[in-house]
């Protein structure tokens, strides 16, 4: 059974999904469905899909997991992964937590009830992918998921637990797996950083599953002016997944994009597994592209204009884009 509603509708009291008046644009913003029986949905969230008429038979699919204090409607708002579905021709899944689960809406990253496979949020999110593709005949080898904050957060449980299910991954001012056990643990990690040693990190996630193929391909995203999650924690992401994947530490590539420094681990076969990008000066958000020379700027709640479109690179780095984005160089040694 699903419901339509339509996101950014001007309504006096927006429903699940639907946008405040101060945030709506109705210009642009496309239908995001509500899918109300997709399992038995252990951790109790809402799921939101759009799926573009570009998205024919075997098209990827692209999990997208908002921050505290958003609605998946607000975050599709300031990001634009609609916009972005219609012009690459993937299905889009927008999962959203409930106030009566967390007020601020947070994903429970840190709950040891949603941190393993088959439980909790995980398996609520698991639940939705298996009904996106069977009910759209999407290519289950091609499932991607990211999320900013607490959602990038929940996209590290999401990648740890369900390996076999994701391709790839994009973390955007997130955190480790199991980097926080519990509220205080978690508002201590966020402030302070979590470090641990890369074999430890890397051990978490390789028995959070029975799990013993490929791993997924992982970008990780973080400003240095985060003052909500310590910048120190996407460098610890990134010792997570360089231990995971067995890289050598010193990453192969080195590049600056639109002026913000990235860094990529390669396998030995020369492919890029995990990458990192600093973005200079981006306080606790996303970083977009929108044109405004006076950097940074707030386009939405949680999304800075930055001079780069994190989406945008993501979709590239996943195989989802034929053009890479943005003005490449090579930094000066």
């Amino acid at each position: 059974m699903v419901r339509s509603t339509r996101v950014g509708a001007a309504t006096p009291a927006p429903r699940r999904g639907a946008l405040s008046r101060s945030e709506s644009r109705v210009s642009w913003q496309p239908r995001l469905v509500e899918v109300e029986e997709f399992g038995s949905n252990p951790g109790n969230l809402s799921m939101f899909s759009f799926v573009p008429p570009k998205a024919r038979t075997g098209a990827p699919l692209v999990v997208a997991l908002h921050g505290c204090g958003q609605t998946a409607a607000s975050y599709d708002y300031g990001i634009g992964w609609t916009r972005l579905a219609e012009r690459l021709g993937f299905a889009l899944l927008l999962p959203e937590q409930k106030r009566a689960n967390n007020f601020n809406r947070c994903f429970g990253w840190f709950c040891p009830a949603d941190m393993e496979r088959d439980g909790g949020e995980p398996l609520s999110i698991r639940q939705m992918i298996a009904r996106m593709v069977a009910d759209h005949k999407l290519d289950p080898a091609r499932v991607f998921v990211t999320g900013l904050s607490a959602g990038g957060a929940m996209a590290s449980t999401l990648l740890a637990t369900y390996p076999d299910v994701f391709a790839g991954g994009a973390i955007v001012a997130g955190m480790p797996y199991k980097a926080a056990y519990g509220r205080m643990d978690a508002l201590s990690a966020m402030v302070h950083g979590r470090v641990r040693p890369s074999p430890v990190w890397a051990g978490l996630v390789r028995t959070a599953s029975a799990h013993r193929g490929s791993w997924p391909r992982i970008s990780v995203w973080h400003g240095t002016a985060d003052r909500t999650v310590n910048p120190v924690n996407g460098a610890e992401i990134v010792k997570q997944w360089v231990g995971v994947h067995r890289l050598a530490r010193t990453p192969g590539s080195l590049d600056k994009v639109s002026g913000h420094r990235r860094r990529a681990w390669l396998n030995r076969a020369g492919v890029e597994m995990v990458e990192e990008y600093v973005v200079n000066g981006m306080a606790h958000g996303t970083p977009v592209r929108a044109g405004n020379k006076a950097r940074p700027v707030m386009t939405a709640p949680y999304v800075f204009d930055m001079g780069i479109a994190c989406a945008e690179h993501v979709a590239w780095f996943w195989g989802l884009a034929k053009r890479r984005p943005g003005r490449w160089t090579k930094p000066r040694r």
